[in-house]
């Protein structure tokens, strides 16, 4: 079968290598780049754990073969964070306390930046319905909607990037 050169550019950073055709983009991103933060959840699409950012789009990387992200752009979670900082919906993330296990977090923030980049201002329903191809079996999806809604408030033009995160803890309390 032989295996085939792709150049892609990961997280910024620019790879040449030579693949099998049949690699999962989700296998390469985490065994040869060590993308980790990429997970493998179910290998069917189902869940979305796997989602990265392929050319400014979110798609479920287990179902996406490597050979063709050839000339493309991957965002992966690990390529978020700019100068020490989080993104603001991996901020909002942890702010609501939107994850329990944490499996799906990556997929969820990475398919939630996806949603935000088309839907700004997004309802309740909104974010639930863009949200719906990623599954968390943990937390309920109340504080991942929240968080959504969060960083879009705080993702707004004129919105204070560094407004100081309330201090809580996960199960309530004050």
């Amino acid at each position: 079968m032989g295996t085939r050169r792709i150049a892609v550019t990961v997280d910024g950073v620019r790879y040449t290598d030579d693949v099998e055709p049949r690699l999962l983009l989700v296998h390469y991103l985490r065994e040869r780049l060590g993308k980790t933060g990429t997970v493998v959840g179910c290998d069917t699409s189902n869940c979305g754990a796997c989602t990265v950012h392929l050319d400014g789009l979110s798609v479920k990387s287990c179902s996406v073969l490597a050979v063709q992200a050839n000339g493309s752009e991957v965002l992966t979670v690990e390529g978020l964070e700019r100068d020490g900082q989080l993104h603001p919906v991996q901020q909002a993330f942890h702010d609501n306390h939107a994850l329990q296990c944490g499996y799906c977090t990556p997929g969820m923030i990475m398919q939630s930046i996806d949603l935000l980049g088309d839907n700004p201002d997004p309802s309740e329903q909104e974010v639930r319905e863009g949200i719906e191809g990623n599954l968390c079996r943990c937390t309920g999806y109340q504080n991942i909607v929240r968080a959504v809604q969060d960083a879009a408030q705080k993702m707004k033009p004129g919105a204070s990037a560094s407004q100081p995160a309330a201090q809580s803890v996960a199960g309530g309390g004050a």
